[in-house]
Formats: C-alpha cells, sequence, structure tokens
C-alpha cells in the first residue's frame, strides 16, 4: 500500500492563513480520496511561510471495481424519459435489460466502473482542490489564470513504497508536478529529490527548514526564555503572537536586543503594543514588571550572530516608540488640565445611528450607575464621576493608535488628572470580564460601572431590535450578558435585573422619541414660518419649552404623539426587559451547565419569584441540586408528582378546584393523620426557612415528607367511593403539592 507525499511551494504565506490552509488542503484531498473508493490509514498536514504539505499513509494502490444495479423506467415509457435515463447511466439502449416489475417490465442498468490506478485518483482529486481552494483572498500572476494565495512554484507529488517512488503524473496550467522541493530561501538555496516523507523532512532540515510549526515555536519559546532567564529576566508570555512569529520563518533565529533609555519610562502596556503590533517583538520584563528588552525572531543565521539584523531592529524601534512617546506626552498634558474635554469630544461620536452618540452612552452609563451604586455597595457620586471618565481615553492620541489599550491608558490619564486611584481603576476594570476566563473586578466602583456599561449595552440594542441571531452576533452580546451574570454571581450582588434594566431601555426609547419629536417640532416651525403666521410660530416654541402645558394643546398633532408614543413605548419597554431577561437566563444556563447544574433544575428555579435576581436564583438552584442528588430528594420528588398528577387529572375531570383546607378529622388511617401531623409541622419551618432564603434548610424540611407520603399513598386510596373522603384526600394532595411548590417548580424536574 503506497503512501502519499504532496508539497504545494509558493511565496510566503500570511502567518494568519496558514493553519487554516493546511487543515483545507487535508480536507479536500482525502474527502476527494474516499469518494473515489482510495481509503487510508493515516494523513497529516504542515505548513511553513512557503509551503502546504499533507502526507497520507497507507493508501490503496488503486480503487476496488464497482458493479451497479439502476433501476429505470418502464419498457414502454416515452422516449424522452429512456433518453433521459440513458444519459444518466451512459449506456446505450442495447445495453439495458428488460426484467419484469409488478407494474410490468422495466428497463435495468448494470454499471460497472472497473478500478483505477491510485496515481490516476490522486492527479484528479490534488488538482480539483487546488483549482478550487478556499483563500480568504487569492490573486493571478502572470498570463496564467490560476488563483492562489501567493505565485505557486512547484507542486511535489509522488507515490512511494518499497520499491521506490514515483512522481504522479500532473500538469496544471504549466506547473509540473515532480518528487523535487526547496530549501531555505537564503541558507540552502536551490532544489533536491526526496523519495518519502520521512526523506523529505530529513532533508528540509538539512536545508534549514523546520516542518512542523509546533516545533518552530518550541523553539523560539525556549530560547528566548533561555535568553531572558540568563540575564535575570522573564519572557512576557504571548501565545497568539508565539503562533504568529512561528508561521513567519523557517529556520527560526532568537535575538535579544535592548530598548533605548529614552523610552523606558513609557508605560509599559504602550511599549508591549506597540512592539508586538508593529515590529512583531516580545517583550522582556525585570523584577518590578518595566519592559527592559525585546526579542526578536529572524529567519536565518549570519556571520556577526544577528548585530546587523539587530541595528535595524533598534533603528524601526526607536521611530516607532518615538510617535508612542509623542502620543503619550501629549495626552499625559491635556488630562492634567482638563480630562472633561475629551469626554466633550466624545459627543460628536457617533455609537450607533439608532442609539445616539458615545457621549448619550456615557450619560446613560452615569445615570445607571447611580441607581446601581447603593445596590453594590459604592458611593453614587463617585460612581456617576468614574463613569463619566470611564471612557475618556477614547478621544485620546494613544487609544486612536493602539484601540487595545483604551481602559488601560484611561487608568494613567485619570490619574495624571487628579483623581483618586479607585476612580481611576474604573477605566480599565469596568470592561472586564471580556470573557468566560477573565478576571472579574472587585472593587465596588469598577462592578458599578462595569454593570452599568453592559445593561446600557444590552439593553439599548434590545431597544432597537438588534438582537444575536444563530451564530451572529456582532455587538458581542453574548458576551455583555456573560459579564452581567459573572459580575453579578462572583460578587454576590442582589440586582432586580428586571426593574434596573427598564431604567436605561426607557431612556433609549425616550431619546429616540424626543429626537423624532423635535424633528417633527422643527418641520411643524417650518411650516408655520413659511405661511406667515408668526404667533402659531410663538406658540409652538412655548408649548415646547412648557410641559405642563402638554394637556392643554393635545389637540395638536405632534402633541397628541408624544403623549401616546410615550404610553406605546412603556408598554413596548416591559416586554422587551422580559424579553432581555430571557436572554440573561438562557446565557445563565449555559454557564450553570458548566458548573454541573441541571438544565431542569435551573428551569424549576426561574418559574419561581424574584427570578431576575440572579445570585438569589443560583442559590436555590445549587439548594435544589444538592438535594435531588439524595436519595430523599428523588423519592420526594417522585412522590410530589404523583400527588400532584392525581390532582391535576380530579380537578380537569370534576371542573374544580381542590384547594379548600383539608380536615384532619376525616383521616381514617394511622398514616392519613400522620401526613396531616407531618405537612403542619413541615410548611411552618418551610415557610420560615423561604423568609430567610435559607433553601438547603427549606429542601432539607421537605425530605422529612418523604415517609410520610410514601406511606401515605401506601395505605390509602385517594378516590373513595364517598364523595366527602375524596374530596379531603384531594385537598390534602393540595397541600402536599403546594408546599413542594413553594420551593422550586419540581413539575419540571424531569425523570
Amino acid at each position: 500500500m503506497p503512501d502519499l507525499l504532496i508539497e504545494l511551494f509558493s511565496e510566503e504565506i500570511p502567518a494568519r492563513m496558514q493553519a487554516r490552509a493546511a487543515d483545507d488542503l487535508k480536507r479536500l484531498v482525502t474527502d476527494g480520496l474516499v469518494e473515489a473508493g482510495l481509503t487510508y490509514a493515516s494523513a497529516g498536514a504542515f505548513h511553513t511561510p512557503r509551503r502546504l504539505v499533507l502526507t497520507v499513509e497507507g493508501l490503496l494502490a488503486e480503487s476496488p471495481a464497482v458493479r451497479e444495479e439502476r433501476k429505470g423506467p418502464r419498457t414502454d415509457a416515452p422516449d424522452q424519459a429512456i433518453e433521459g435515463f440513458l444519459r444518466s447511466t451512459g449506456l446505450t439502449k442495447d445495453q439495458l435489460e428488460a426484467r419484469d416489475d409488478k407494474k410490468g417490465q422495466v428497463w435495468f442498468a448494470v454499471v460497472e466502473k472497473p478500478g483505477r490506478a491510485a496515481a490516476d485518483i490522486v492527479a484528479e482529486v490534488l488538482e480539483a482542490a487546488i483549482r478550487t481552494f478556499p483563500w480568504p483572498k487569492s490573486m493571478r500572476w502572470g498570463d496564467g489564470a490560476l488563483r492562489w494565495v501567493r505565485p505557486l512554484h512547484s507542486i511535489l507529488c509522488i507515490l512511494s513504497d518499497e520499491g521506490g517512488s514515483d512522481a504522479v503524473p500532473l500538469d496544471i496550467d504549466g506547473l509540473r508536478a515532480g518528487d523535487s522541493t526547496e530549501g531555505h530561501r537564503f541558507m540552502a538555496p536551490g532544489r533536491f529529490s526526496v523519495t518519502s516523507f520521512e526523506d523529505y523532512a530529513a532533508k528540509l532540515k538539512r536545508a534549514k527548514v523546520m516542518l512542523s510549526a509546533e516545533e518552530r515555536a518550541e523553539h523560539i519559546w525556549h530560547d528566548a526564555t533561555q535568553m531572558a532567564f540568563a540575564q535575570g529576566l522573564e519572557v512576557v508570555e504571548d501565545k497568539g503572537l508565539l503562533a504568529e512569529v512561528a508561521g513567519l520563518v523557517e529556520w527560526p533565529v532568537v535575538l535579544m536586543g535592548e530598548i533605548g533609555e529614552d523610552f523606558l519610562s513609557l508605560p509599559p502596556e504602550v511599549l508591549q503594543t506597540s512592539m508586538r503590533e508593529h515590529q512583531k517583538f516580545f517583550s522582556v520584563r525585570d523584577k518590578a514588571g518595566g519592559i527592559v528588552r525585546f526579542v526578536t525572531v529572524a529567519n536565518r543565521e549570519t556571520a556577526d550572530e544577528g548585530a546587523t539584523i539587530l541595528a535595524g531592529n533598534n533603528k524601526v524601534l526607536s521611530a516607532r516608540l518615538s510617535d508612542a512617546r509623542f502620543f503619550w506626552e501629549n495626552d499625559l498634558r491635556l488630562a492634567g488640565t482638563d480630562i472633561t474635554e475629551w469626554t466633550d469630544r466624545l459627543k460628536n461620536v457617533t455609537f450607533h445611528g439608532k442609539l445616539g452618540s458615545q457621549g448619550d452612552r456615557i450619560d446613560r452609563i452615569a445615570a445607571l450607575a447611580r441607581e446601581i451604586a447603593p445596590v453594590v455597595g459604592a458611593d453614587a457620586d463617585e460612581a456617576e464621576t468614574a463613569a463619566r471618565i470611564a471612557k475618556a481615553d477614547l478621544s485620546s492620541e494613544m487609544v486612536y493608535e493602539f484601540p487595545e489599550l483604551q481602559g488601560v491608558m484611561g487608568e494613567y490619564y485619570a490619574q495624571a488628572a487628579g483623581l483618586s486611584d479607585d476612580i481611576a481603576a474604573v477605566a480599565r476594570e469596568h470592561y472586564q470580564p471580556l470573557g468566560p476566563s477573565d478576571d472579574v473586578p472587585t472593587s465596588p466602583l469598577s462592578v458599578t460601572v462595569a454593570l452599568a456599561d453592559k445593561i446600557d449595552t444590552l439593553t439599548g440594542f434590545w431597544a432597537i431590535d438588534e438582537k444575536p441571531t444563530g451564530s451572529k452576533d456582532p455587538f458581542a452580546l453574548r458576551r455583555a450578558a456573560l459579564g452581567v451574570i459573572r459580575l453579578v454571581l462572583e460578587g454576590s450582588i442582589r440586582l432586580p435585573l428586571l426593574e434596573i434594566s427598564k431604567l436605561p431601555a426607557l431612556r433609549n426609547r425616550r431619546a429616540m422619541l424626543e429626537e423624532a419629536m423635535a424633528a417633527r417640532l422643527e418641520q411643524d416651525r417650518e411650516d408655520v414660518r413659511s405661511s406667515d403666521q408668526g404667533l402659531w410660530a410663538d406658540l409652538l416654541d412655548i408649548v415646547k419649552d412648557i410641559p405642563e402645558m402638554y394637556q392643554r394643546y393635545k389637540e395638536l398633532d405632534y402633541l397628541r404623539d408624544r403623549i401616546e408614543g410615550t404610553r406605546e413605548i412603556e408598554a413596548a419597554d416591559t416586554g422587551e426587559v422580559h424579553d432581555l431577561l430571557a436572554f440573561l437566563h438562557d446565557r445563565l444556563k449555559v454557564f450553570l451547565r458548566d458548573r454541573g447544574i441541571r438544565h431542569d433544575v435551573i428551569d424549576a428555579c426561574l418559574a419561581m419569584p424574584n427570578a431576575d435576581d440572579l445570585t438569589l436564583l443560583v442559590r436555590r438552584a445549587e439548594a435544589l441540586q444538592t438535594f435531588l442528588d439524595t436519595d430523599a430528594g428523588v423519592n420526594l420528588t417522585q412522590g410530589f408528582k404523583r400527588a400532584h398528577n392525581i390532582l391535576m387529572q380530579a380537578q380537569e375531570k370534576d371542573g374544580v378546584e381542590y384547594s379548600f383546607g383539608p380536615d384532619p378529622k376525616l383521616a381514617e388511617t394511622p398514616e392519613e393523620t400522620a401526613l396531616f401531623e407531618a405537612l403542619d409541622a413541615a410548611e411552618a419551618l418551610i415557610g420560615n426557612a423561604m423568609k430567610k432564603e435559607e433553601f438547603g434548610k427549606a429542601m432539607a424540611t421537605l425530605a422529612t415528607l418523604r415517609g410520610p407520603i410514601d406511606a401515605f399513598f401506601e395505605a390509602v386510596q385517594v378516590n373513595a367511593e364517598s364523595q366527602i373522603l375524596r374530596r379531603n384526600r384531594l385537598n390534602l394532595l393540595h397541600r402536599i403539592s403546594a408546599a413542594c411548590l413553594s420551593v422550586a417548580d419540581l413539575t419540571r424536574i424531569e425523570g
């Protein structure tokens, strides 16, 4: 069974495309081989900046012969139907067979496909893969029609076994497949032939090419960390940059350089971001956390051990850092003078066409922060101040150059403006958490503004009906929802989301109404002026400025619209906020599922009052999950469902509700009397525990009913012949159901 080796050798492929391209090559070729009848044992894909490589082991030498019978139309069918069948099979009419069928004679075609050599199939499949390759961007070069991400220079395609290797006959627009490739562009130019994957990998290594991206990354990280360690320093870990740099070089050579003294006063985040984004340098820090060196990765060894390369890198780096220092000094100067100038600029920056400017959004967040602050334990005035400066750095030159530094620079600038460290920290921390593994702020001020920011985002986009759909979430609303959930739960915050969410929703809606009505008013004023009715123009101005006169002049269309529109808005907001709460609950289910809480347990707790208090909701769910993990919990749930089902069936049949208090004097058996006594004792304890939100205690008390309920059903017939007894026992079942449902909606528990 032969092995297949394919290499597509080109100019440098962008690092961000390499891994996906290698996977696509593997998928396209292996799927095509299997479709053609060639199975294989294993396959592996590799990539470097100049090549995509696929190796397939244990390939069949040829595809198996196939014999297929296909049923066609009746023998007396119209000629057009028979001709269509012949075209689909590739046969002539004299090659068809007439066979008896239930409805008469039917034509059958016997199609035999002989096996094909692996080389022919590979050539066909590889050509199709190359011509239809799904590059995000591709190009043509020269006079050819072939498209590739960068000019494609050669194709290596060989089949090898114990007897040797052969090149697959393939020619694509003048590119003829062969058995040779090239090594490193500078250190080992020239072509060489290979006979197998093992031979290929070994010769590439000698030609200064590391085929494995993982090996290149490990080599870079090992050499960089060893260099830093030797000088008592540490390389700042950056997995994304490491993967990118490993895709830029075929033979990584790690070099460490120094940062000019003039730039060491820049914030470490600025140095790290500038070097990463512009130069693809790793940052090296000292024990105090300052960035003092950089690591770069060259693609070749040099006689001067990289001195010339480092000199060139230092020159370019100095120019980049000079720009960063200019931005930093200018921003500091303005922040120290009047940081509010930045927030004023944001009034002219659009946040969203339907949600106003960034300045409008800051006003909403500041107002909401005042509402949330007492719940979180923050000072309302400080919360409003923090909210108003939290996004000020969006107007700074540094954040304009490096958007990923928003918040980080805001903290530095707030400190330069003389604000307290707690308020300054809000600028950085209010964006958190950015994901499921990101840190959650703990400072009350930061938590307050972070919640206000995320709730305003959610309610705003809900108000304009820009909700996530399927996999699309352009405004990262799922992330914002998860942020609210983590902030509330990890801070154990008792926040009534239903009421809190109404505030920005109403503000968003009313802001849109005000804008629409202002436009209407202006148009009315222009109409009045054009008709030279100055009196009406004055009246419109008076009505606009004196809200108390709305009722007096409600016959005017725009005023009636305003009054009626406000009522409609309040009704619409209620529905939208409930819809938003349902979205948060869906995100909460995903979050809690990862913590081992069953979805039916969450549903059982969501059906209870105050489900918009996520902290209360999760505490109840955790207690219920613990309860249901015990035998008593499982058995009690079964007893409850039995009682509840009998009760529901009887109520549906009789058309009445059995909720009147049962009389213990009508109890006929000791088991029935014992259940009355157990319920009397449990209901008081459960009610008291639920008021104190001691859910574990409430459920432990509920568990004590398991025995009396089981004994009751063993000894007592609920549907007794006596209607008095039957009614009394159904009312007793209602007490069982009510006691259980007061803790959680156990009807939603599965199993």
